[in-house]
């Protein structure tokens, strides 16, 4: 699985071909037939539409978001905070649930609970989830267990989960107990000031704990870059630690300078209004884009020196613009890959992303929340205009891109040297949630080895779990704890092992469908399918998502299932693990039980027609959709490429069984589609 940076970088720079004075070009490069299910009636081809929406969109004076006005009025994040922890309200209002997300926490309500509220009229407490920033994932055993015994103690279901960022997060947590749950994370040395919010996220990096020159390097920028992206106000500590110092790990790097995070009443970098939206970044090798970099907002792709002897890092490509959010049916809404920006040395590599980030907070869009990501900015102005604003901010320039090698994907499942004498053990956590279920007791089990070996811990961009530092013989006591508990440290079949799913329902607010609670029933059925065509071996990447924002990076996936409303979905195919390209659509509102069976062409061309190891993402893209883009997917429904392989079932006299299935599509649509997509 290999994505060529050089092929990309031509792509992502001509894709936007913008002239002096003219408008940028939609989302949405293909003109492309009505079809079923196509119920918009605005006169005009879609890609007229989408243009006409980028032009409304700029041209309508708007107000600022109240989200803006919140945070303007806020004091630096203390807005009424403190007031509400210590009165009896039992929730937050809406300024104070927006200011809550920089600290980390989310006001959240259990959904299961909503029927039998209705029908008894008594509300279900509010909760809340707490998200910590651990930049690269990074723990040491201490401060594992201390999140171990939190989530026994406070957390939804006495489960600790493993987010797509590399960071854990605590469900289920009320009111009368966020001080002290923050306080404990704090006296271990962990934050969870600016895991949320309007600011820079987490920043992750490649998980596995190797020696050499080039992992050390980029261990410590992803570092350097927290510190640098890290707000600066004084509010933190106020609110959740009763004025007491923040003492973390990158305060403890920055104190000497002064430029400790929640230091002060001021934000030299972002200012009183914080950023239009959030700021994720990455940091990724060649040989291990786990990461997802063409997905952030800003990526860093280390280069490494080619000479002989250890590999050592000679600078960072910068990447910009990525992002995975959309709306449904809104067709100036997209997900999209990151533009390459170009090089620059690992020294001046977190200067360069504070420019970055100032050029978002200064021309980010602050009266639409659903455009105001940095990707639509990079995708109104074009990389070359953006690279002039961010050298106008920097004391010297960007040089161009610089050759790497294809980019690659691991998991780092299993046992693994680490180049000084040590190993890393590497444990599958299905969907990131760490918690005794069944048979499986794989909260009991890491804890007791964490107690037993005191490893580091690193938590990686795929929910799972590594333990480093351990000695050969170690390898032994963690597969017999795990095998006593009923853990595997990995699946059997790549369907399960490479599979992501976000919490969605019951916690998540914006779930629109189940995701995290669904996807063992589909993935049953899809390895069932993928076993009887003799597929149950090959490598094959899916993602789940109970709404359109991407959490799981489901539009990077070979099979990306996102979720449309309740028990339905909409299928995406054509990414793959490597992460250099975007799916495209496959079918939509397909209900959860129909997922398999709408996808049967499409497996039973992959087990026909493939070339090689070629994989399931790679095959959909060429026999389904060689012309649609790669970078880009519109939140406009276009024509489904579904549509395209039953015109071509009929072309070639296949017969599928009765059922889901079958379905009436005219000849015109169909032949109208193949014409479009092939």
């Amino acid at each position: 699985m290999y994505a060529d940076p050089q092929t990309l970088e031509k792509t992502a720079l001509e894709k936007t071909p913008h002239e002096e004075g003219a408008e940028p070009a939609s989302p949405s490069a293909a003109k492309r037939p009505t079809t079923r299910g196509d119920t918009e009636t605005t006169p005009g081809t879609r890609p007229q539409r989408e243009a006409s929406a980028v032009k409304a969109r700029k041209a309508t004076p708007r107000k600022e978001t109240k989200v803006e006005v919140a945070k303007r009025h806020s004091h630096f994040l203390r807005g009424t905070i403190t007031d509400v922890l210590e009165s009896e309200q039992p929730a937050f209002e809406h300024d104070d649930v927006q200011l809550l997300k920089f600290h980390g926490i989310y006001q959240q309500e259990d959904r299961d609970a909503r029927s039998v509220a209705r029908k008894t009229g008594v509300k279900a407490p509010t909760s809340f989830m707490i998200r910590s920033r651990i930049p690269g994932g990074r723990l040491s055993a201490p401060q594992y267990l201390v999140f171990d015994e939190l989530a026994s103690a406070v957390g939804f279901q006495q489960s600790l989960r493993i987010t797509t960022r590399q960071t854990f997060q605590l469900h289920g947590v009320v009111k009368d107990r966020l001080r002290a749950t923050v306080a404990s994370m704090h006296n271990a040395l962990v934050t969870t000031l600016a895991a949320c919010g309007d600011v820079g996220r987490n920043v992750m990096a490649p998980p596995a704990p190797r020696t050499d020159p080039a992992y050390q390097a980029v261990r410590a920028l992803a570092d350097e870059v927290s510190d640098a992206l890290a707000p600066r106000t004084g509010a933190y500590h106020e609110i959740w630690l009763n004025g007491e110092k923040v003492i973390t790990q990158e305060a403890t790097r920055k104190e000497s300078s002064g430029e400790a995070p929640g230091a002060g009443d001021s934000e030299p970098l972002y200012g009183e209004r914080y950023l239009p939206r959030k700021f994720k970044s990455a940091i990724a090798l060649p040989e291990d884009n786990s990461v997802d970099v063409y997905t952030q907002d800003t990526g860093l792709i280390a280069v490494v020196d080619p000479t002989t002897g250890p590999p050592t890092l000679r600078g960072v490509n910068i990447v910009v613009g990525g992002g995975l959010g959309l709306t449904h049916r809104k067709a100036d809404t997209f997900a999209r890959l990151a533009s390459p920006l170009g090089f620059t040395t690992v020294e001046r590599a977190p200067t360069v992303v504070q420019a970055i980030v100032k050029v978002f907070r200064d021309h980010g869009n602050r009266t639409d929340r659903k455009h105001a990501r940095i990707k639509y900015l990079v995708e109104d102005w074009g990389i070359d205009r953006f690279r002039d604003e961010v050298e106008a901010l920097l004391p010297f320039q960007l040089e161009p891109w610089q050759t790497i090698a294809p980019l690659e994907y691991h998991d780092w499942l299993g046992p693994h040297e680490q180049g000084d004498g040590k190993v890393f053990y590497g444990i599958h956590i299905p969907n990131g949630r760490i918690a005794d279920v069944f048979e499986a007791r794989r909260k009991t089990a890491i804890a007791e080895i964490v107690r037993a070996l005191e490893p580091g811990i690193v938590l990686t961009p795929t929910q799972n779990i590594l333990l480093t530092d351990l000695d050969r013989k170690d390898v032994e006591t963690v597969e017999a704890i795990l095998a006593a508990y009923g853990v595997a440290a990995a699946p059997v079949k790549p369907v399960r092992r490479f599979a992501m799913a976000c919490p969605a329902l019951p916690t998540c607010g914006l779930a629109l469908a189940e995701s995290e609670r669904a996807i063992p029933r589909i993935l049953d059925h899809l390895e069932d399918a993928l076993t009887t065509r003799g597929l149950d071996d090959e490598t094959i990447s899916v993602r789940m998502t109970g709404c359109p924002n991407g959490c799981a990076r489901p539009y990077a996936a070979d099979l990306g299932i996102v979720g449309r409303k309740a028990g339905h979905y909409d299928l995406y195919v054509g990414g793959r693990l490597a992460g250099d390209r975007l799916a495209f659509l496959w079918a939509e509102q397909v209900a959860e039980d129909a997922i398999v069976a709408r996808l049967e062409p499409l497996l039973d061309a992959w087990a026909r027609e493939r070339r090689g190891d070629e994989g399931l993402g790679e095959l959909a893209r060429r026999l389904f959709a060689r012309d649609v883009p790669t970078h880009i997917v519109s939140g406009a429904k276009d024509v489904p490429a579904e549509d395209v392989a039953l015109a071509r079932a009929e072309d070639e006299k296949h017969v599928y069984a009765e059922g889901p299935m079958t379905q009436s599509v005219s000849r015109n649509e169909t032949t109208n589609s193949t014409q479009e997509l092939s």
